[in-house]
């Protein structure tokens, strides 16, 4: 009897002829891509599935391997050093990495994932690598991920984050960064690192004017949580509902709705027809806050609270803006901006540094800076950068961060309000940029983020707001609303 997870033989005794998997091929094709060129993977996945012409299961099956398999390496590679002789070489990783996932996390038979993978080693690498790797998968499929994570993870009480590192597969700067934002809650931290490691709902959001959240429910989406605009998409290709490939909406997250909603909801005195988006590549927030400025916040209209004009809990009151204004989307990259004017029908899109503004002071209404982070809060969706950011990346955007938020607060009028995101909730990306700002300026007031998003629990204690994976089912959004003094 063949052992359980043993390769299969051909007759006579010889190997026999491996199977070429157009599903594994393709997710080895991206890890190796990822890890050579620095890749990202959920741009080139979908490429190469077009170009292959694989669809379907097969679709399904090599994305799953492909994401899943990114999200867990890091636990994976734990699990594979303790079972190997030998560190593999980098091409051999990827495969064990890919084989340990679906032993792992899928549910493929044990010898399926067995069989596949020195299959895929055989035709890619080599036979003298098939047979260590059909070694090591073996000896993994063993044991449960729980049974595993107890014997390569550091023990919870000597070294909590290092233990949730390798158990959630994430890197231990990252859970401290993550710990430290959430309260030292270590419970809560869990719960923010399993959320992370879950498949992110496909979430749309209807241009108001342009589309409807009811149109793309009767295209087969359902209705978001929170956002009026919003809608999930339990499957399919969103590229094939009407209203997405028109561009009228698009694929854009829950939170990202949000954070622009409650900017275009904060009352203004005077004049309110120029609004900015300082860094709007590649053009989701622009895309909707182009819609609204042009033909106001229809759905905000309708919803009682805004009739109503509800005060949040630091006694604002939202508004829905009732359309005529204007936006200028500017991008420092040209590609990025380039992106921007596909995505937007009435924005002005210009290529300029918001460093070194090509606009005069004071010349808007209202600011939108969507500053470049480190994009801890899209880990769900983008599940290679855990892995390509270093503590340094911090101190590095950091600073950038702080001369867009000067000059975006230099380039609104008084009176005027700004929103300061980030979709990342490192502590030095968001509350210490906001307070060493504010620090340094004297017409400047923090207004609570949380009057602009009715209906939303926990945001935190205030005045910012920020959104999480566990809690909101979103990316974690940072949002800070400040307001230029009379």
């Amino acid at each position: 009897m063949r052992p359980r997870g043993a390769a299969g033989r051909g007759g006579a005794g010889r190997p026999r002829r491996p199977v070429r998997d157009q599903a594994r091929n393709t997710a080895f094709d991206v890890m190796r891509a990822v890890a050579e060129r620095d890749a990202y993977a959920n741009l080139l996945l979908p490429r190469l599935l077009r170009e292959r012409g694989i669809g379907g299961r097969d679709a399904a099956l090599a994305t799953e391997l492909t994401y899943g398999t990114l999200r867990g390496l890091g636990t994976y590679d734990a699990i594979i050093e303790v079972c190997g002789d030998r560190a593999p070489d980098p091409a051999v990783r990827d495969a064990l990495r890919l084989g340990a996932h679906q032993l792992l996390k899928m549910r493929v038979p044990p010898h399926a994932a067995v069989g596949t993978s020195v299959d895929l080693v055989r035709l890619r690498v080599g036979q003298g690598a098939a047979k260590f790797v059909n070694a090591v998968l073996r000896k993994i499929a063993g044991r449960t991920l729980e049974e595993w994570v107890a014997i390569v993870a550091p023990d919870p009480d000597r070294d909590p984050a290092g233990h949730l590192a390798v158990a959630h597969s994430h890197p231990r700067w990252v859970v401290t960064a993550f710990r430290d934002a959430l309260g030292e809650d270590a419970a809560e931290t869990a719960d923010l690192l399993a959320a992370d490691n879950d498949r992110p709902l496909v979430t749309l959001v209807a241009r108001p004017g342009r589309s409807s959240a009811k149109e793309l429910r009767d295209a087969g989406a359902e209705p978001a949580r929170y956002s009026p605009y919003g809608a999930y998409l339990p499957e399919g290709d969103p590229g094939q509902i009407a209203a997405v490939a028109e561009t009228r909406a698009a694929v854009q997250d829950e939170a990202s709705q949000l954070v622009t909603l409650a900017l275009t909801r904060v009352p203004l005195d005077g004049r309110d027809e120029r609004w900015l988006d300082l860094c709007a590549g590649p053009g989701g927030k622009a895309g909707l806050l182009d819609a609204i400025a042009t033909h106001g916040d229809l759905e905000g209209l309708a919803a009682p609270s805004a009739q109503r004009g509800e005060e949040g809990p630091g006694g604002g009151a939202p508004r829905a803006f009732p359309g005529g204004a204007w936006v200028m989307a500017s991008d420092v990259q040209h590609h990025r901006a380039r992106l921007v004017l596909q995505t937007t029908d009435d924005a002005l899109v210009i290529t300029a540094d918001g460093t070194a503004p090509a606009w005069r002071p004071g010349a808007f209404d209202r600011v939108m800076l969507d500053a470049p982070c480190t994009g801890l809060g899209a880990l769900r969706r983008r599940p290679e950068a855990r892995w390509r950011r270093e503590p340094s990346s911090v101190a590095e955007l950091s600073r950038l961060q702080r001369e867009l938020l000067g000059t975006a607060l230099d380039s609104v009028r008084p009176g005027g309000v700004v929103a300061y995101v980030t979709c990342s909730p490192h502590l030095a990306e968001t509350r210490v940029v906001v307070g060493d700002v504010l620090a340094r300026r004297d017409d400047v007031e923090q207004l609570d983020a949380r009057d602009y998003l009715p209906g939303i629990g926990g945001l935190g204690e205030g005045p910012h707001a920020q959104f999480w994976p566990h809690r909101h089912g979103t990316d974690a959004m940072f949002l800070a609303l400040l307001r230029k003094r009379p």
